[in-house]
């Protein structure tokens, strides 16, 4: 980087109120982090989150299915990518369909941004991607603390990594909360119908209009068995400068993502002749950002349990509570993994 723009690239973040620390507010924008698994197949027909953490695949009544992956391909100075491999096509595009990888990010978050106030400042979202042929999608920003405020761009994908870099403008309406709920979404259409692409995209920030959240002419994702789509180094600052990828340590954003979801493990034993009432605790090691939805993914030997259910479920810890038949004779009783969901 020459000088100039190592000082362009300080003073930027010094205005953007980083001061040289990590502002980026995108987690896991390097996708090296999946609690989850490495790969999810036949992906289309439900709206969750598959693979690389925080990451969201959004569908609504498409045909289309793909198989999405952490990749080993990826740009120089990454190590993994988020990579989609459509499986099944779907070029009869119904009105209401729409295929989106988003991230939704906290409202305590984005403070820095100053968002709805008169010194506002502008977003800067880059990211690398790539694919088997050129395309055209669009990136959206979606405020969901003020009636769904958007504003997008397209963005252009080739058969090589390229960095994308777009400015989408500050907004001066619509302060956003400061709580842990929802405040900006990013979201990345690869397929749409014509409720979302019916009319001209919105390039300034306004109230949701859907019809113009796409736009016409964009590449359809499920246009081909052949279509893939690769990306990573995905970041959002508050400035107008866009800096090179923030790399922070494994440890660093595992404990991030587990903000929001996390596999705890847990166990005891019973033995001879014990009755009543026992519980293992699952200690979380990062606290959730609200009280979490657990689920029980293997308990082990179950042989004298007459019930189980999780209690005592706070943003810390959980307890999965056990009843143990009376009179049992020799057998152990072993807890399992659970689940912690707290994603927005």
């Amino acid at each position: 980087m020459s000088k100039p723009a190592e000082l362009a690239n300080l003073i930027g973040n010094i205005n953007a109120g980083g001061g040289g620390v990590n502002r980026n507010v995108i987690i896991n924008g390097a996708m090296n982090v999946a609690q989850r698994g490495t790969s999810s197949s036949g992906l289309g027909a439900a709206t969750g989150y598959f693979t690389c953490d925080r990451w969201n695949l959004y569908q609504n009544g498409t045909a289309g299915r793909l198989t999405m992956s952490q990749d080993n391909d990826a740009p120089e100075g990454f190590s993994k990518s988020l990579k989609f491999a459509c499986t099944t096509a779907d070029t009869s595009i119904a009105s209401g369909e729409s295929l989106q990888i988003v991230q939704k990010i906290e409202s305590q978050n984005m403070q820095h941004f100053k968002k709805g106030t008169s010194n506002a400042l502008p977003f800067a979202v880059s990211f690398y991607v790539k694919g088997n042929a050129s395309a055209t999608y669009v990136a959206e920003l979606e405020d969901y603390d003020n009636s769904s405020r958007h504003v997008g761009k397209t963005f252009n994908v080739t058969t090589d990594w390229t960095r994308v870099e777009i400015t989408f403008p500050a907004d001066t309406t619509g302060v956003l909360g400061e709580d842990n709920d929802t405040g900006i979404a990013l979201n990345i259409h690869l397929h749409s119908g014509s409720f979302n692409a019916g009319g001209t995209l919105r390039e300034t920030w306004g109230t949701l209009s859907q019809a113009d959240r796409v736009g016409g002419g964009k590449t359809s994702f499920f246009d081909s068995t052949d279509r893939t789509f690769f990306i990573t180094g995905v970041q959002l600052t508050a400035g107008s400068v866009h800096h090179d990828f923030i790399h922070e340590s494994y440890a660093e954003t595992l404990a991030k993502c587990q903000r929001y979801y996390e596999e705890p493990f847990g166990s005891f034993r019973a033995g001879t002749g014990l009755s009543g009432t026992l519980a293992v605790s699952y200690d979380y090691t990062v606290q959730k950002r609200a009280n979490p939805t657990v689920t029980v993914t293997s308990v082990g030997n179950r042989d004298a349990i007459s019930s189980h259910g999780i209690q005592a479920n706070t943003v810390s810890h959980c307890a999965e509570q056990f009843a143990i038949g009376s009179g049992v004779s020799g057998s152990y009783v072993y807890g399992g993994q659970v689940k912690a969901d707290a994603e927005l």
